[in-house]
């Protein structure tokens, strides 16, 4: 009986988090957080992506999983059964994350990579939609999803659906319009709390940096806060970008609303815009030709492509 109530009510697909993004998607929607700019196409493109990993890609995966692991460790079947719930839960919570941080931040920094990952930066907004904005290829190859599934074969299923019904929440909250997280910035006896909040788990302020247009304003970091569940990823590797405040601006400069299936599905679909970097013959990472030539001096190696656009060379690591 606890088993089901955790696995119906508690897990990343159970019926607890359906009614949690429910909620959460009708008071983003009452409050018009999304200013009017979820328009047909966008919202096709949340929707599809929301939905295909889910109906399919999960389930395929979790199919064909327990098809392989048999064979390739054989016998070792429910080896961790007798791992205690909080260290089982820890295992899962760390290996997903972590594999995660670093599957996320490659694909930011190698430019061969970034196009199946775009789709997740090209909307001008923020909502509980965007955390699932996935390309499916991006998606299909989670390196997280493997690594939990090997370990629920290996006997950590229960922490497993406990652990990714969090992630899910924290992520949700993370990407959502509603700035939850404002209060603890504002009140002075809440600071400690938000240096220690901010500092763990992924939030509005860092999340939404991430997701900015720019990085001019010193809010907008688009080359760190990769951090998923846990933002600590970013502290321990350097990546971190604090400023308790949230972009003007979302997005990618660039972008031009490629067709909703093409952001789904790249390379399997080309886009039909002119220069995207998902057309046929566009290029792997476009420069934000608005940056570059807002310096009249302005040389074309004086600028380096970071996430589809361009910043001059600084001294120290740059994050492409």
């Amino acid at each position: 009986m606890i088993k089901f109530f955790e696995q119906t009510l508690l897990g990343a697909d159970g019926y607890g988090f359906v009614i949690f993004v429910w909620v959460l998607g009708a008071l983003e929607f009452s409050f018009g957080l999304y200013n009017k700019r979820w328009n047909k196409n966008e919202r096709w493109v949340d929707i599809a992506c929301y939905t295909l990993p889910k109906l399919v890609i999960k389930p395929a995966v979790a199919f064909f999983g327990l098809k392989f692991l048999p064979l390739a460790l054989p016998g070792l079947k429910g080896t961790f059964t007798w791992v205690p719930f909080f260290w089982g839960a820890l295992i899962i919570a760390i290996t997903d994350d972590l594999t995660q941080y670093w599957y996320h931040r490659l694909h930011h920094e190698l430019p061969w990579l970034w196009r199946f990952h775009r789709t997740h930066h090209s909307a001008n907004y923020m909502g509980m939609a965007m955390a699932s904005r996935q390309n499916v290829i991006y998606s299909l190859f989670f390196s997280q999803t493997y690594v939990t599934t090997t370990l629920v074969y290996l006997g950590l299923g229960v922490p497993a659906v406990i652990v990714k019904g969090i992630k899910s929440v924290i992520t949700t909250l993370a990407h959502s319009s509603i700035p939850w997280d404002k209060p603890f910035y504002q009140y002075k006896a809440l600071h400690p709390i938000a240096w220690v909040l901010e500092r763990t788990i992924s939030t509005p302020a860092t999340h939404h940096a991430h997701h900015a247009a720019t990085t001019d304003d010193g809010v907008g970091y688009y080359k760190g806060n990769f951090g998923n569940m846990f933002f600590i990823w970013d502290i321990i590797f350097g990546t971190a970008h604090i400023s308790r405040q949230y972009p003007a601006v979302y997005g990618i400069s660039h972008y031009e609303a490629d067709p909703w299936y093409v952001q789904l599905a790249w390379p399997i679909f080309k886009s039909n815009v002119a220069g995207s970097e998902l057309a046929a013959d566009g290029p792997m990472v476009r420069v934000d030709i608005q940056k570059a030539e807002a310096s009249e001096d302005a040389h074309p190696y004086d600028t380096i492509p970071i996430n589809g656009r361009a910043d001059k060379l600084q001294k120290g690591p740059v994050y492409i």
